[in-house]
C-alpha cells in the first residue's frame, strides 16, 4: 500500500534537490522516499490528484504523525522526570503538542513556504504550519523508522525549540490544567462541542462544554474546537477557585458515582 503511493505520487513530482535539501536541513536526514515529504506538504485545501484518479492530501500522514508525536514527547517526559507525577507529565507534553506550540515550530522553519495550498497560513484561525509538522512527523517515521523519528522529535523539535525549565513553570494552557486537577481529585472530565455556527467572514466559529463529573462546569467558544476547549477549561478553572462549595459538590458526585 505504502509502496503504490510512494510511486503514484512520484509520478506526479520530479526530482526535488532544493526540497532533498529543506527536508535534511529539518529533520537532519537525507530523504529515502522524498516522495513521503511532498505529500506531507500538500494541505487538503489543494489536494493532488494521483493516476488513479484519487485525491491526496497530506491528512493521514497527520493521523499517524499526532500518534507518534504523542509517543515520544510521552517518552521524552517519562525519562526526563521520573519523579513527576501523572498530571505533570499530561500537562507538559500538552504544552509541547499543541496546535500553537507547533504552528510556531513550523514557521520558524520556515514549512509554510513549502506547503501546498489555497489557504493562507496567517489567517486567524489557520493552524496548517502546525498540522503540516505532524504529517512531516509520520513521513520521517515511514521513511526512517521509529528510532531516528524519535532522534528528529527530541533533538529538533524539542530541544531545539522548548526551553524546558521555564516551559514547566509557565502554564496557560487551561485545558491541561484542568485535566490535571480532574486527574488529581479523580473526577471524570469530558469535552462536548454544543454548537457551530460561522461569524461574519465565514469561519467557523465552536462553542463547547466541559464537564465535571456529568457536572457542567464551563463553556467556551473559538475558531477551533480546541481554541473552546480552552476557553471552556478557563472558565471551569475560575469556578473552582472561586466558588468552594462548586468544587466541593464536583469532588463529593465524583465520590459518590466512584
Amino acid at each position: 500500500m505504502l509502496r503504490d503511493l510512494i510511486a503514484s505520487v512520484k509520478l506526479l513530482f520530479g526530482k526535488d534537490k532544493e526540497l532533498c535539501a529543506f527536508i535534511r536541513q529539518v529533520t537532519g536526514y537525507v530523504p529515502r522516499h522524498i516522495e513521503l515529504y511532498k505529500l506531507a506538504l500538500v494541505h487538503r485545501s489543494k489536494p493532488v490528484q494521483l493516476p488513479d484518479g484519487r485525491r491526496a492530501n497530506n491528512e493521514r500522514l497527520e493521523f499517524l504523525g499526532d500518534a507518534v508525536l504523542d509517543a515520544v514527547v510521552a517518552d521524552y517526559l517519562y525519562r526526563r522526570f521520573p519523579r513527576k507525577h501523572e498530571g505533570f507529565l499530561t500537562s507538559t507534553r500538552a504544552k509541547i503538542v499543541q496546535r500553537e506550540s507547533l504552528n510556531r515550530i513550523g514557521r520558524q522553519l520556515h514549512i509554510d513556504a513549502h506547503i501546498r495550498s489555497s489557504t493562507h497560513t496567517s489567517s486567524h484561525n489557520s493552524y496548517i504550519c502546525g498540522n503540516t509538522i505532524e504529517a512531516l512527523v509520520g513521513a520521517v517515521y515511514l521513511d526512517q523508522g521509529y528510532k531516528r523519528c524519535s532522534r528528529f522529535v527530541v533533538s529538533r523539535i524539542i530541544k531545539a525549540h522548548f526551553d524546558m525549565p521555564r516551559l514547566v513553570r509557565t502554564d496557560r494552557n487551561y485545558k491541561s490544567q484542568l485535566i490535571e486537577w480532574a486527574q488529581k481529585h479523580k473526577v471524570a472530565i469530558d469535552y462536548r462541542l454544543v454548537d457551530t455556527q460561522t461569524d461574519d467572514t465565514g469561519s467557523p466559529v465552536f462553542k463547547s462544554w466541559v464537564l465535571l463529573g456529568g457536572v457542567t462546569a464551563g463553556e467556551g467558544t473559538g475558531f477551533t474546537k480546541k481554541e473552546s476547549h480552552q476557553a471552556a477549561s478557563r472558565q471551569a478553572l475560575k469556578r473552582l477557585r472561586s466558588d468552594l462549595g462548586f468544587q466541593s459538590m464536583v469532588i463529593s458526585t465524583a465520590e459518590q458515582d466512584a
